[in-house]
């Protein structure tokens, strides 16, 4: 049997790219969770119309204004809606939206169905974001979050391109590989422990663990993901506007997997579990 590629050596260059990038963006993430209200309101709209923008380019180049405006729209609606509380009409906000962003994108994108998977896509996570950080303890639930998909992101690069190994989806992702995958998913578990053994979080340790892995999972899986739908836009990034990441998409592709497994996680320790 043939053995599998093994992935390329490690880029010490893109990791300096990446480490630079993430002086930039993570304390402007952590100010804006911890404090909540319109300055994370603020920070996540600007993050949704990028990301419009960036789908735009990828999905439609022969109309990418046109597109990301349809797309902000119907994102934005979800989001604001969420944000008020009404969180059931931002849920039935999200479909609406969605057609409404194929008609708008008929005739003028390629596919207009990418115009409202588009908004399928992006729109859910930023209303399970947006729910999240308004629970109770909801600034914990949301740091979590980040340090867990930071941390699935940051082992499986280090641990991936250290010792590289058989690859994991060569045909989507030919750079990532199975050591990534578990280095990963093993610095998700274990962040995911130590935010509850070192906060005030009401959250049992071995939930704690337990989330952290799930979320893990749901970044790799949302990384994946964001490959192949690249692979079948025909583009190698989302966009050029983070060094070292490419797109903003390419940086919050997992998160936007593993948001909505964290939301679940709340809404069932609400209910009483992890206690």
């Amino acid at each position: 049997m043939t053995p599998l590629p093994q992935a390329r050596r490690f880029d010490w260059s893109n990791l300096r790219l990446r480490v630079a990038s993430a002086v930039v963006l993570v304390p402007s993430a952590l100010f804006a969770a911890w404090h909540g209200g319109w300055i994370f309101l603020l920070v996540i709209s600007i993050g949704l119309a990028l990301l419009a923008i960036e789908w735009g380019g990828m999905s439609a180049p022969r109309a990418p204004v046109r597109v990301a405006a349809a797309l902000t729209a119907a994102v934005l609606a979800a989001v604001f809606l969420a944000h008020l509380g009404l969180i059931k009409t931002a849920w039935l906000a999200v479909p609406i939206g969605a057609v409404a962003a194929a008609v708008i994108a008929r005739g003028v994108a390629e596919r207009a169905v990418d115009a409202a998977y588009g908004v399928l896509y992006i729109a859910p996570a930023a209303v399970c974001l947006v729910w999240l950080r308004s629970t109770n303890q909801g600034e914990w639930w949301t740091l979590m979050l980040f340090a867990c998909t930071w941390a699935a992101d940051i082992g499986a690069f280090a641990i991936g391109s250290l010792l590289k190994g058989p690859k994991l989806w060569p045909r989507f992702s030919p750079n990532k590989t199975w050591s990534g995958f578990v280095g990963g998913l093993a610095a998700a578990t274990l962040v995911g422990t130590l935010m509850a053994a070192k906060s005030t979080f009401r959250l049992d340790l071995r939930a704690a663990a337990l989330v952290g892995l799930a979320v893990g999972l749901a970044t790799m899986a949302g990384d994946l993901w964001e490959s192949a739908l690249k692979r079948r836009f025909g583009v190698k990034d989302s966009g050029d506007l983070i060094p070292g990441h490419g797109g903003l998409l390419d940086r919050v592709d997992g998160l936007m997997f593993a948001v909505v497994v964290m939301a679940a996680a709340r809404l069932a320790n609400h209910l009483g579990w992890g206690h």
